[in-house]
């Protein structure tokens, strides 16, 4: 069946011009011609067409292992190039009641397969009657993504948990990558959060010291990362479970590690009479 092109295109163009050719259905000198770039490398042309027009994006995450368990931290701020669309993102995704994720990269990427991966987990649950490990997890998404690469999925996550064999935790991205490590920071801001964490980080903390910690670093990446803000929330997982212990203005915690404080007033020297 031919498709009939008659009512988009004027009989002239058409039929009016003895000895023009059709090509299917339509004529040949109305075709539209496209010139493709004089290069040797198409492929680096192409990224770099991509890295051109590709928005700048921010965040600050991150997580480490610690004596009682994993602490998971991150900030609310998500942007698209210079402007702040949002300062309520909910970066840190609960994928079980004993796995969290985190959002780094395209909100919407994370987003869904941080969902798809907590269906993949489930699934894993009711077929082999116990929970799927950190490292089975973190092993799926690697997978998934790496079958997505070079198709524009932009994700930096980091999976941590508690299962069978104790804390874990994993760094995966939109490559395929995957590495198992103690503390990693994905984001912006994570060269600031660094610092703070590489200074302060002992494996025998307490929770409300591992917690103070993550804090503490969110809120540093913020104050220096203009696409890092919003709010720091801290989740603790442990052997039963993950548990949100706060969520902390940035400005607030701001005046909390740095007050203001009032110059002292000094009164005028008196005169000493001779």
């Amino acid at each position: 069946m031919k498709f009939d092109t008659s009512g988009l295109e004027s009989t002239s163009s058409v039929f009016g011009t003895a000895g023009r050719e059709l090509v299917d259905g339509f004529s040949a000198a109305a075709a539209p011609a496209f010139e493709l770039p004089t290069t040797k490398d198409f492929d680096g042309f192409q990224k770099e067409a991509v890295q051109m027009v590709k928005p700048a994006k921010g965040t600050t995450t991150l997580a480490f292992i610690f004596k009682e368990g994993v602490i998971v931290a991150a900030d609310s701020r998500a942007s698209m190039g210079g402007y702040i669309s949002s300062q309520s993102v909910k970066k840190i995704i609960e994928i079980n009641p004993y796995m969290l994720g985190t959002m780094a990269g395209g909100a919407a990427d994370c987003q869904f397969w941080h969902r798809n991966l907590g269906i993949k987990c489930r699934l894993h649950e009711l077929a082999n009657k116990r929970r799927i490990s950190v490292t089975g997890a973190s092993k799926l998404l690697a997978n998934i993504l790496f079958s997505y690469r070079g198709m524009g999925l932009s994700v930096g996550t980091m999976i941590a948990g508690w299962d069978e064999t104790g804390p874990g935790l994993y760094y995966v991205d939109s490559e395929g990558g995957r590495l198992k490590g103690t503390r990693f920071s994905v984001g912006s801001g994570s060269p600031y959060a660094y610092g703070i964490l590489d200074s302060g980080y002992r494996f025998d903390m307490s929770i409300e010291e591992a917690a103070e910690l993550g804090r503490r670093a969110i809120y540093h990446a913020t104050f220096r990362d203009g696409a890092s803000g919003g709010v720091a929330s801290v989740y603790y997982v442990g052997a039963n479970g993950w548990t949100k212990l706060s969520g902390d203005d940035v400005s607030e915690l701001h005046y909390k590690y740095y007050p203001v404080v009032s110059a002292e007033t000094s009164e005028p020297d008196q005169m000493v009479e001779a």
